[in-house]
């Protein structure tokens, strides 16, 4: 559903990977001129407690966020998918020595597309995860933007 109003013009899209984000991008949504729609998934109800920082924070809207260096793969991908996403590169490093380099988008309207470029060019491949259909998610996008 993220990918449709994406191409809505205007419209910035935050889907948070955590709670902790949630509070910093809720709040940058909030404070933001523009319309925001922000996307919870279901999912980080059911995940293991973290620590939320009492204090006010925001987290700039258009801005990914490296969670794991590596220099074999690139995976990118936003929300709760992080969490899954995280396993397989425990999984991969630990079976087959792979090091994938993980990047959290937050938003995907705007995407942050230079720290992805930045990191393709680094580790020369590129995996986009979503949780969208075979054909017309947003993943699409990210993918033409970089092979371009």
């Amino acid at each position: 559903v993220e990918s449709f109003f994406a191409h809505c013009p205007g419209v910035k899209i935050v889907i948070p990977r955590s709670a902790s984000q949630a509070k910093g991008l809720l709040r940058a949504s909030i404070q933001d001129r523009n319309p925001v729609l922000f996307f919870e998934p279901k999912r980080l109800y059911f995940k293991p407690p973290e620590e939320v920082p009492v204090e006010d924070y925001t987290i700039e809207l258009g801005k990914a966020e490296v969670i794991r260096s590596g220099s074999d793969v690139t995976l990118v991908g936003w929300g709760a998918l992080l969490l899954s996403m995280q396993k397989a590169c425990d999984l991969a490093e630990s079976r087959d020595g792979i090091t994938s380099e993980i990047i959290d988008l937050r938003t995907i309207q705007p995407w942050d597309e230079t720290i992805v470029e930045e990191s393709v060019k680094k580790t020369g491949r590129l995996i986009v995860c979503h949780e969208a259909c075979i054909s017309g998610g947003f993943g699409g996008e990210i993918a033409a933007s970089i092979q371009e």
